[in-house]
């Protein structure tokens, strides 16, 4: 607030809107913010900034107001529906290309870090052994085996958190890519050998084809059995997760194991995952929050009104205080909705 309001915005927010982290509407309204009710906001403002656009149809917008979404769906209809009959302007941060420009306002790359690193806390809680190997006079405490599927930004924290806590970390992703960066975080790579290019432009993963599937099946099938803990990330922007635990693979597991999935937002990559739930399945533990991020509020806030201030200064001309989009910013083109 008190950035936008330096720059030359005039600040409205919804009441109650920091209730859920403790803030009172009184600390917005003491640094220059107007509390209004969401619809007042949504009808007399040409700019709103929105965590999620999933629920838009909540509020009755003006004509042409410009909205900007730390994460949209392209393929929700009705919301596509409503953006045309009220000729609404959106951007959706989570499809800023993985550049290097766009780097300071990537909202997956900021929450999903946070995800990572609250995936691999998540799985130490339930996991009822130590992580770390411990030596005692009563014997020698092996440690714990993580294994994680998907090493993009949520996976590679994740490596960094559970190898700090002390346990062996293996990793795969389909991009070839990410095995220096995985073995520089002192995990072991495990790879699918394959001459196709599954990385896109915009530097995220794309969806594998049928050979690679299977190829990528009978070696998580093998990986998995005599793993503790698994976290898989894959998510393909768009598209519905890949199932790559499949029901097989997860009572082929150990008792006391766990499994940490990140993906049920998008339908998931775990057999029998619960969206928002801890299951257990013959002995094994499912966990499948779909915001993980958000469960560590305070820091996932923070970032995310640095990735929206960031993206909003693409917008604003400076001198004038107007909105002056120049669609031909690479940055702006990925993101329109």
């Amino acid at each position: 607030v008190k950035t936008l309001i330096k720059i030359g915005f005039k600040v409205s927010i919804e009441n109650g809107y920091g209730s859920s982290l403790g803030i009172d509407d009184s600390l917005f309204s003491e640094n220059g913010a107007e509390i209004n009710s969401g619809n007042e906001v949504a009808q007399n403002s040409n700019l709103v900034v929105k965590i999620s656009g999933k629920d838009l149809n909540n509020f009755d917008y003006k004509e042409n107001t410009i909205i900007l979404c730390g994460f949209f769906d392209k393929n929700n209809e009705d919301i596509l529906q409503i953006k045309k009959n009220k000729k609404l302007e959106i951007f959706g941060l989570n499809y800023l290309p993985r550049i290097t420009r766009a780097q300071a306002m990537d909202v997956l790359s900021s929450q999903s870090n946070l995800a990572g690193y609250k995936a691999v806390i998540d799985t130490a809680y339930e996991f009822n052994k130590a992580l770390p190997m411990m030596m005692t006079a009563a014997g020698t405490i092996t440690p714990a085996k993580y294994f994680i599927v998907g090493a993009g930004v949520a996976g590679l924290q994740a490596i960094a958190t559970a190898k700090r806590l002390g346990a062996v970390v293996s990793a795969t992703d389909v991009r070839q890519a990410s095995k220096e960066q995985v073995e520089s975080l002192g995990g072991k790579f495990i790879f699918v050998e394959s001459d196709e290019n599954l990385e896109t432009e915009g530097g995220y993963a794309k969806e594998v084809t049928e050979d690679y599937k299977k190829k990528q099946e009978d070696l998580i099938r093998e990986t998995v059995k005599n793993q503790d803990v698994i976290i898989t990330t894959a998510l393909i922007p768009g598209k519905k997760a890949p199932l790559i635990i499949n029901e097989e693979m997860v009572l082929s597991r150990r008792p006391v194991s766990v499994i940490c999935e990140l993906a049920t937002s998008q339908g998931g990559n775990v057999a029998f995952s619960e969206r928002d739930k801890v299951i257990e399945k013959s002995g094994i533990k499912i966990i499948g929050y779909s915001t993980s991020a958000s469960r560590t509020a305070y820091s996932a806030s923070w970032l995310l009104a640095k990735n929206i201030i960031n993206f909003l200064s693409l917008l604003v001309d400076k001198e004038s205080v107007s909105i002056k989009i120049d669609y031909e910013d690479e940055r702006i083109k990925w993101v329109r909705v």
